[in-house]
């Protein structure tokens, strides 16, 4: 039986316009600034930090280094100051102590000038700075001493993220408590519970409604403690339960190609063409795919390697299990440099072996599409390799088995979604990422897929020294690149922007290209370019130019970040590397260390460094552990700047809970939710109807990612 919504929901999905003090305009501010559009987008529009406002000052001991503060004070004068550049308004405040201070106001002055009395005792809350040699407060927040404003009362002061545009309509953090102490006195009674009874008796959670007046306006530490658990757990176990739910669904519903045996095209490869033994990582996930082949299910796995762990030769031999099943695979890369390099990888790996392989792209011709296509319905073609061109409605496929997406953060979910209908039945999928992915994040973004990962570097392959280095070195980086030049080695040069930027003081390629082709000018040095803003043929030109050994120093900006395999090339360069976070340096670096000469990366960087630029040269410098890297990137910038939440980041919108920080709580509520279908895989029993209602009603919009990842 299906619950109705009550009214406690329905007054939850009220206009947020309808609430006391925000009307139509600031409304729109609202929504467009913080997607804020109804009762519940607010309430559930959580503080990111928390002040103590049981303490009070005296003018006298405030200081420029303390933190946010709050003191009691009288005005004893208004000054109003108009300059050509700007107008300010002046408040000097004393209180018993007898010393006075600045409070200094750069907008709505008239309101501001008609609010403040003298001989009336205000709070002012803010945060102290020096001008001048005087302690002063800019745009402190204020009222009236003992007017609680028919507000909830908390000595704990929720603080709440703004944008300029709706503080310069007085819309921050005073304005939030105002709606929220509104909102909560309006529908506190009407919360509904989101969790069975049983759940939040077993797990010790405190109610819903009493968790959301907890977060807003906290009763006491314990309280707001509770209420942050309360709120995490129910964001994390809801996810969970939809990933796990999927998986399960797929696993039940989606019949898989079998491909029992292994024949000619494997032996063949293993025995003449493969050109290192495998490593115990590869062996692994090889064996964990042949299962998967065999089982009669979809396959639908994720494979994580770290740059140069050997993920093609894996995909590879996998396509040679599906081709000797008399399937077809293909291989699809998110840009033309990728694919252009798993083609010719393949076609290197598979020489003397009578394997049809082809390359799509949007660069192919006319002419030579419409014989793919043909090659390609006739089944000529067993490997196809390509861009997004694979997903067009054109390409049809004679009986598509395999299909591998190579660097998937990259692409749309719709865009890879088109790949599954490429057959009647769906085909396997093995998604691959050279970006590391922490644990918590996996288990957020690929909950529903099952994970492999190769640990381990092919032999021979030696770690890459990376060198932090300031402008002042640059004649020694260019004496040991000319070294390297000598030595028979190729360099890679990396810069963050194409052009001069007016707004960004770093380096750029155009200057870059100048400078090094004045260090090293020809004909005794050849310098090649390639960047995002050249056509595809001359990208593919230089980058030729470059791998063929041609070209001594290849000049580029992060487009080469992925894709780009030259073994002789040792030595990367990356200027500005402040400007890299620390997942895409990672992944520069990756295009040296190929060979079997000692490679190196050069991190060049101005000497004022932010904390947190410091911190991730240092750890750069200190390991080549993709994984080690991902885990303090997703510490230092959080999950939704590592995935770019656009088109393939996190799948949920996380409102409180931090993957960084929260690791084992989800950890946690998943063993929680799968011990939950495991006795109840369809969520049919009644104890856990309001499990099923609330996953139908907030996750209905999501997309059933288990299949299409």
């Amino acid at each position: 039986m299906r619950l109705h919504l009550s009214d406690g929901n329905m007054i939850l999905e009220t206009e947020i316009k309808f609430l006391a003090g925000i009307g139509s305009k600031r409304a729109e501010m609202l929504k467009k600034e913080l997607g804020i559009s109804t009762f519940k987008d607010m309430l559930y529009t959580f503080p990111y930090r928390y002040i103590d406002r049981t303490k009070f000052y005296k003018i006298s001991e405030i200081t420029e280094d303390l933190p946010y503060i709050q003191f009691k004070g009288k005005i004893t004068r208004i000054e109003n100051i108009e300059t050509p550049r700007n107008k300010r308004l002046i408040a000097y405040a004393t209180d018993n102590s007898g010393d006075e201070i600045q409070l200094v106001f750069f907008r709505g002055i008239k309101w501001i000038k008609d609010k403040l009395k003298p001989n009336i005792e205000y709070i002012f809350f803010g945060k102290p700075n020096v001008f001048r040699g005087q302690i002063n407060i800019i745009h402190p927040e204020m009222e009236t001493a003992g007017d609680e404003n028919n507000q909830i009362n908390s000595n704990i002061q929720a603080i709440y993220s703004s944008t300029e545009l709706l503080k310069d309509n007085f819309l921050g953090t005073k304005a939030f408590n105002r709606f929220q102490s509104a909102l909560l006195t309006l529908v506190y009674d009407k919360i509904n519970e989101t969790l069975p009874e049983y759940i939040t008796t077993q797990y010790k959670l405190i109610s819903l409604k009493d968790a959301l007046l907890n977060i807003h306006f906290p009763q006491s530490p314990e309280l707001l403690k509770q209420a942050q658990f309360r709120l995490k757990f129910e964001e994390l176990f809801y996810i969970q339960l939809s990933l796990l739910r999927q998986r399960l669904n797929r696993l039940q519903k989606n019949r898989g190609f079998v491909f029992p045996k292994i024949d000619n095209n494997f032996n063949n490869f293993y025995k003449n063409n493969l050109p290192f033994e495998l490593t115990n990582a590869q062996k692994r996930v090889i064996k964990e795919i042949r299962k998967d082949f065999a089982a009669g299910k979809q396959m639908n796995r994720l494979l994580q390697g770290d740059v140069g762990s050997g993920k093609t030769l894996v995909a590879l031999i996998c396509m040679l299990i599906a081709i000797d099943n008399g399937f077809q695979t293909c291989i699809m890369a998110p840009t033309e440099i990728l694919a252009n390099q798993h083609y010719q990888t393949i076609c290197e790996f598979l020489k003397g072996i009578d394997i049809g392989v082809r390359l799509l792209t949007g660069s192919t011709k006319k002419s030579e599409r419409k014989l793919i296509d043909n090659d390609l319905t006739s089944g000529k073609i067993n490997i196809l390799v390509g861009t997004h061109a694979l997903i067009e409605e054109t390409v049809q496929f004679d009986n598509l088995g395999f299909v591998v997406i190579d660097e998937q953060h990259r692409f749309g979910v719709e865009q890879r979604a088109k790949l599954r209908y490429k057959n009647i039945i769906e085909p396997h999928i093995l998604v691959m990422t050279a970006t590391p992915i922490p644990r918590t994040l996996a288990m957020t973004l690929y909950g529903d897929l099952d994970i492999s990962v190769i640990d381990e570097l092919p032999p021979g392959r030696k770690n890459i020294k990376t060198i932090h280095l300031f402008e002042n070195k640059r004649l020694q980086l260019f004496g040991f690149m000319r070294e390297q030049i000598k030595a028979g080695r190729q360099i890679y040069v990396v810069y963050p922007l194409i052009k001069e930027s007016e707004k960004m003081d770093y380096k750029n390629l155009e200057d870059g290209y100048f400078a090094i082709t004045q260090a090293f000018p020809p004909p005794d040095y050849v310098t090649c370019v390639v960047h995002g803003k050249m056509k595809s043929d001359e990208k593919d030109f230089s980058m030729n130019y470059f791998a063929s050994g041609k070209a001594n120093i290849l000049v580029a900006t992060s487009v080469i970040e992925v894709g780009v395999n030259v073994p002789n090339a040792s030595v990367m360069v990356i200027e500005s590397a402040e400007r890299f976070g620390l997942s895409q340096l990672h992944q520069l670096r990756g295009r040296v260390g190929r060979g079997a000469e000692q490679s190196y990366c050069f991190l060049m960087s101005d000497v004022k460094l932010t904390t947190e630029a410091r911190k991730r040269m240092q750890l750069m410098v200190r390991t080549n552990n993709g994984f080690e890297i991902a885990e303090e990137d997703l510490k230092l910038r959080g999950p939704g700047d590592i995935e770019g939440t656009q088109q393939s980041g996190l799948p949920f919108n996380l409102k409180i809970s931090n993957l960084a920080k929260d690791g084992k709580l989800l950890e946690y509520v998943r063993n929680v939710a799968f011990e939950i279908l495991n006795e109840d895989n369809l969520l049919e029993l009644k104890k856990n109807s309001l499990l099923r209602e609330t996953l139908e009603k907030n996750f209905r919009k999501s997309i059933d990612y288990s299949a299409i990842s």
